[in-house]
């Protein structure tokens, strides 16, 4: 199976819908990981019902709006691997890492757990999750400068750090880019090394 993409996001704010709109002129049969399967009929939605994404990794897949993925569902046209979010984030963030996955208890006694690797630890039952790495991920940031180096706006930054250190190719679109030495180094969340490219996309 390919590396999925990764789209950040549970609202607006985080996710990068014009980026996603490109992936509207000839990208198909896609993996996509986000945090919810896309509101209304734009960004990931427009996707689906183009028929671009063939398997969506989620936490939230039925979230209000989420019209175009329950129908896709319900006549069998899409796939749904259901990730717990804190799930979803540590798989990504092993892959990162470069770790071969994680025991947790979360899914254990679940569906979740079928087919998945058990182990008792000290008394307790947990469930192998293995790293969720991305070829590409589409990512949303407020500042950056031409090196990559991104800042967020409060709760925006959602899982964009975590898609950009898993992914092969990061692609970021942000508000606004600045000249090189005009973040304060302690407010840059991303480093530069994990960003491929950096594409202005103004409010």
């Amino acid at each position: 199976m390919a590396p999925p993409s990764c789209v950040p996001g549970s609202a607006a704010p985080a996710c990068p819908t014009p980026c996603v709109r490109r992936c509207e002129q000839g990208a198909r049969d896609l993996t996509v990981v986000a945090n919810n399967a896309g509101t209304g009929r734009t960004g990931l939605a427009a996707l689906m019902a183009a028929g671009r994404i063939r398997r969506i990794i989620c936490s939230f897949p039925r979230s209000s709006g989420s019209v175009v993925f329950e129908e896709l569902y319900a006549a069998g046209r899409i796939e749904l691997e259901l990730v717990p979010q804190g799930i979803i984030s540590e798989r990504m963030r092993c892959a990162a890492a470069g770790l071969g996955g994680f025991y947790s208890p979360v899914s254990v006694g679940t569906r979740l757990a079928e087919g998945k690797e058990h182990r008792e630890i000290d008394g307790r039952m947990y469930v192998l999750e293995k790293p969720l790495k991305g070829d590409v991920a589409l990512l949303s940031a407020e500042c950056g400068d031409r090196w990559g180096n991104l800042t967020y706006r409060k709760s925006a930054r959602n899982f964009n750090p975590t898609m950009a250190m898993a992914s092969d190719l990061s692609v970021v679109q942000v508000r606004r880019i600045v000249e090189l030495g005009e973040l304060d180094p302690e407010m840059i969340v991303t480093p530069g090394i994990f960003i491929d490219r950096v594409v202005a996309v103004p409010r």
